[in-house]
């Protein structure tokens, strides 16, 4: 280099761009190495993520299904039961996959492979690597929901073209919980403080009307289920499933869009906090 130039460092560089050290624009470069990882090391993991609510829709579904018959679906038609949960499962389906990516896929990439204080000391801004991390999570939750949605289709379990809208609205609450799931996750240091993300979703997936109406419990339950996202989730692609849409439908998904705004912001302003101090 010729004498006199300045040398710029990359965090220089960083606090020169027009949003500073937050981000280059360069988010790419996170979802191509995450990309190549889940290539080389995690394809089994997410394999039998799809596997899990398929086995569920076939126990339940079609084994209990034949005992329970037809239920009450949105708008007061009659379904079947494997239809009624089919949506409650795919919904399910969608957060198991972006938790998992957003929550111990993160947790082990900041406090282990020191992956990420990695990344930002090169020219990528903390909103680069949450943009990178969710959009992988996201691309999980397409897939599962893609793959989920044939086989509803091979069962029979749909009945109007609405059915396919089903797939971008799984990609919006894959959003909304990876966005809050990475975010929190910030703030966890050990495997203990990590199994309570499994305490809080397990009875999400067991009391979000996954398999039974939400009017089957007392009145002070329900609000407590109805503040819970993944029953927002749930009821919005049960009425997508069958092409019933109510005054609901618009706040089921602006829940998930002020849940994907602040779970963006939570992991932004904690990525820069760890790293960039």
């Amino acid at each position: 280099m010729s004498a006199g130039l300045p040398v710029t460092s990359a965090s220089d560089a960083a606090r020169d761009r027009s949003f500073g050290p937050l981000y280059s624009r360069n988010a790419r470069a996170v979802i191509s190495r995450g990309l190549l990882a889940t290539k080389s090391t995690n394809w089994l993991v997410m394999l039998s993520g799809f596997f899990e609510p398929v086995l569920f829709l076939i126990s339940m579904g079609v084994g209990l299904g034949a005992i329970v018959g037809s239920v009450q679906g949105p708008g007061g038609g009659e379904i079947s039961y494997a239809a009624y949960i089919a949506p409650a499962l795919l919904a399910v389906s969608a957060m198991n996959g972006a938790v998992y990516d957003s929550t111990w896929n993160v947790f082990f990439k900041m406090n282990f492979a020191k992956l990420y204080q990695g990344m930002l000391y090169t020219s990528l801004g903390p909103l680069d690597v949450a943009l990178g991390e969710i959009f992988l999570a996201l691309l999980r939750g397409l897939l599962y929901a893609m793959g989920f949605t044939a086989v509803m289709g091979v069962m029979g379990l749909i009945t109007t073209p609405w059915a396919l809208l089903m797939i971008p609205a799984s990609v919006l609450i894959a959003f909304g919980f990876a966005s809050i799931g990475m975010g929190i996750t910030s703030f966890l240091k050990t495997f203990q403080q990590m199994d309570w993300i499994n305490f809080i979703m397990l009875p999400m997936f067991l009391f979000s009307a996954t398999f039974y109406p939400l009017s089957v419990y007392p009145q002070a339950i329900q609000w407590l289920i109805q503040a819970m996202p993944l029953w927002h989730g749930v009821e919005l692609l049960r009425q997508i499933s069958v092409g019933t849409f109510t005054t609901a439908t618009p706040i089921h998904i602006g829940y998930y869009l002020v849940m994907t705004a602040v779970g963006m912001l939570l992991t932004t302003v904690r990525l820069r906090q760890l790293f960039l101090k």
